[in-house]
Formats: structure tokens, sequence, C-alpha cells
């Protein structure tokens, strides 16, 4: 698979994708508020302490609990999560970028990284 293959045509969505907009933005604001609050340590901790109160905090909808409650970053993404605060969350889950564009794409972390090599 090649970024040329993934993208698809110009102007048309790319397949697997959830577009990121103002719509997307709003659906989202409680569960990337959360996420940014993960800059701070004592955060990260209450969150690990206790996920569920922590999401309530943030008033989280039932669609975005879930996806967080089954680490399922491209569930979040579809809740209006945007990758970059999701990063954060990512990383309390013990991920990294690279496999936050392995479950993008429905390719294998080691599948993703040759991807990148390939079209560097």
């Amino acid at each position: 698979m090649t970024i040329e293959t993934m993208m698809g045509e110009p102007g048309q969505p790319i397949p697997g994708t959830t577009l990121f907009d103002g719509t997307c933005a709003r659906k989202g604001y409680a569960l990337n508020a959360m996420c940014y609050s993960f800059n701070d340590a004592a955060n990260r901790q209450a969150f690990r302490d206790d996920e569920a109160a922590y999401c309530a905090r943030f008033n989280l909808t039932l669609d975005q609990r879930d996806a967080v409650a089954r680490r399922d970053v491209p569930a979040m993404m579809k809740a209006g999560g945007n990758v970059y605060y999701l990063a954060k969350l990512a990383g309390i889950f013990g991920l990294n970028v690279q496999d936050l564009g392995a479950l993008q794409t429905g390719m294998s972390v080691a599948a993703f990284k040759q991807m990148l090599l390939d079209q560097a």
C-alpha cells in the first residue's frame, strides 16, 4: 500500500478516515478537553485511578466513554476525537503515533512502518 493508493482521488475523502471538521470538533469537545487535561501528570494519574469518574467529570457521551473503555482510538475519532489530543490518551494506553497510524489505516504496525519507509 502506498500513500497514493491510501489517499484515493484528489478532493475525495481518504478511505477509512474520519474528516475532522467543525461538526466533528463540536461533537468531540468534551473528549478533546479531557485529553488536553492529560498534559498534567496528576490528571493522567487521576484517570488511571478511576477512569469512569474521570470521563464523567468531562461529561463524555456514552459513545465516547465506550470507545475509551474499549481503547478503540478509531471509534474515539468517529466520536469527535482529534488525533492530536487523542495522542495524549493513547500514551496512557501505551500506544505511540505509529500505533495510531496503523489503527487508522487498518494495517499492522510493522506494515505501517514499512509503508512510511517506502515513501521516504
